[in-house]
């Protein structure tokens, strides 16, 4: 039996309609609707910016080897979020402009990893999504172990197979399988109260009277 070293098959994912909702929310938004506890500050967009989506096609990879990653990619059906435990360690890149671009060609909505990349600028340049915790000039060994379709850690985010990933300019999300339908439309209801407050500020109707009801109820003293 090989411990740590297996391909496990997928047993679900989000749908491609409840992905197409998520589609017009901002990741912060999803955050407040997740307790303002979720996801991790500590991987970055290494692209050149827009929205992330899609189920979670997981990978756990010693850190700095990619076979597994590239089995990963092989394996990715369209709209696959391809996200890779790395231990995060930096050392090693795990992904660079050769993969990414195989990855796009093969229609992966992109890659969410807990390590480094490297080519840079040339992911900087493109819109293809890279989410990574850093980058290293020296590249990958491809020896393994490893395991796909298992459930990872990023950063302290659990990440099951086929829950939803959501990134945007301001970082990445999970959203848990079971909870998308409702932490989907607690976002609506979210973002459409953003929309409101934005329109008062501009028509100068905005209330601002909850900064000294809140200032009073935690006990701010104003002072001459």
């Amino acid at each position: 039996m090989a411990i740590g070293f297996a391909i496990h098959k997928a047993k679900r994912k989000v749908s491609p309609d409840l992905v197409a909702r998520y589609r017009t929310l901002p990741v912060a938004n999803i955050s407040d609707s997740m307790s303002r506890i979720a996801g991790t500050n500590r991987l970055r967009p290494m692209h050149a910016g827009g929205w992330l989506g899609g189920p979670a096609l997981t990978v756990k990879t010693r850190p700095g080897d990619n076979l597994m990653v590239h089995k990963a990619i092989d394996l990715a059906q369209p709209g696959d979020v391809i996200v890779v435990d790395a231990g995060g360690v930096l050392v090693n890149a795990i992904v660079g402009e050769i993969m990414s671009t195989l990855a796009e060609k093969k229609g992966v909505a992109g890659f969410v990893i807990d390590g480094s990349i490297r080519d840079a600028g040339a992911i900087r340049a493109g819109s293809f999504p890279v989410l990574a915790a850093g980058v290293a000039h020296r590249g990958p060994y491809k020896d393994g172990p490893g395991e796909i379709n298992c459930a990872i850690s990023i950063d302290g985010m659990i990440v099951e197979p086929g829950d939803l990933i959501v990134a945007d300019d301001d970082g990445v999300l999970c959203v848990p399988y079971d909870d998308a339908e409702a932490i989907c439309k607690l976002t609506e209801a979210k973002k459409a109260t953003e929309e409101k407050a934005i329109q008062q500020i501009l028509a100068g109707t905005g209330d601002r009277r909850w900064v000294d009801e809140a200032l009073q109820r935690l006990g701010c003293e104003f002072k001459d």
